[in-house]
């Protein structure tokens, strides 16, 4: 049986905790709300060049783009979110869980040695080093994990399609999470490059299709379309680049906000169960003592 002073001990152990935890909650739920506002503010931007994209799309469908090229795939680069610190629930393991799955669907078609890491996040980086992958090494990935910021996001984005168009790297993969909601987070990995104008040219004529059955939209451009599209396809690349940053970055907050509120109730409950150990010791220990005293009275009293 443990000591007064053991119990004692644990139970402000366990409170400092929940102090800590309770802390890491608000400051997890304070910066969620603020990468809720960033998404909501970026979105209108993002729909809206989603939106003339597939308009232009629709109204083609010969289209042909040297981002869309699909050839011999002899090097992929995969482009994973994760965070750069622990505590928050299993975001991080299952970012890891299915870039491990990608990479090796990957190494299967080009091998281990020719794909390439770019990782957003201390933990994805650690995980792609220690499994010996190439990775390509830059600062701004983890500072812009924690801070997203367009201007660096659309500088990588250009690196990323210039290499894609120089054919050092032949097909680019997205590996981050979803944030649907505060309780829901979900794992995805989606082709970055080569650009899929088949499926945009679809998902525009189905959408038209569904809203204005009988209605047909004629375009005049200036300049022509392709010299248009080859100016638009890089900033949608780069806005769908920003915005899993963005979902990894809330889904990341949400993960630790509810992982935290977790721990501190766990926390609470086992300052109850402690404070009811303590009580029951300390009232072992008086009954103990009284036992003591009126032993000794009785012998005294013979």
């Amino acid at each position: 049986m443990a000591s007064l002073k053991e119990v004692k001990d644990r139970i402000d152990s366990v409170k400092s905790t929940k102090k800590i935890t309770s802390a890491m909650k608000m400051i997890a739920t304070a910066k969620l709300r603020k990468s809720q506002q960033a998404i909501n503010s970026f979105l209108p931007y993002s729909t809206k060049l989603n939106e003339i994209l597939t308009n232009l799309l629709a109204s083609d469908s010969s289209i042909d783009s040297v981002y869309a090229q699909e050839r011999e795939i002899r090097k992929i680069a995969i482009v994973a979110f994760s965070s750069n610190s622990s505590l928050c629930g299993g975001f991080n393991a299952n970012v890891v869980k299915e870039f491990s799955s990608v990479a090796s669907q990957c190494a299967k078609i080009v091998g281990k040695e020719n794909i390439i890491v770019y990782p957003f996040g201390k933990k994805i980086a650690d995980f792609a080093r220690k499994s010996n992958f190439a990775i390509e090494s830059n600062s701004t990935f983890q500072q812009i994990t924690d801070r997203p910021a367009f201007p660096p996001i659309l500088q990588i984005s250009k690196e990323l399609v210039d290499k894609f168009l120089s054919k050092e790297i032949d097909q680019i993969i997205l590996v981050y999470t979803h944030f649907k909601s505060m309780g829901v987070q979900q794992i995805k990995s989606n082709v970055y490059l080569p650009f899929d104008l088949k499926g945009a040219i679809e998902k525009a004529n189905l959408d038209s299709g569904a809203s204005n059955i009988n209605q047909t939209t004629d375009y005049i451009l200036e300049p022509e379309k392709g010299e248009l599209l080859s100016h638009l396809i890089p900033k949608v690349l780069a806005s769908n680049l920003f915005a899993a940053l963005l979902d990894s970055n809330a889904s990341e907050n949400a993960a630790r906000s509810l992982a935290m509120q977790i721990a501190t109730d766990n926390a609470e409950e086992l300052v109850g169960d402690l404070t009811i150990e303590y009580n029951k010791n300390r009232q072992a220990a008086i009954t103990n003592q009284l036992l003591d005293i009126i032993g000794g009275a009785s012998a005294l009293s013979k």
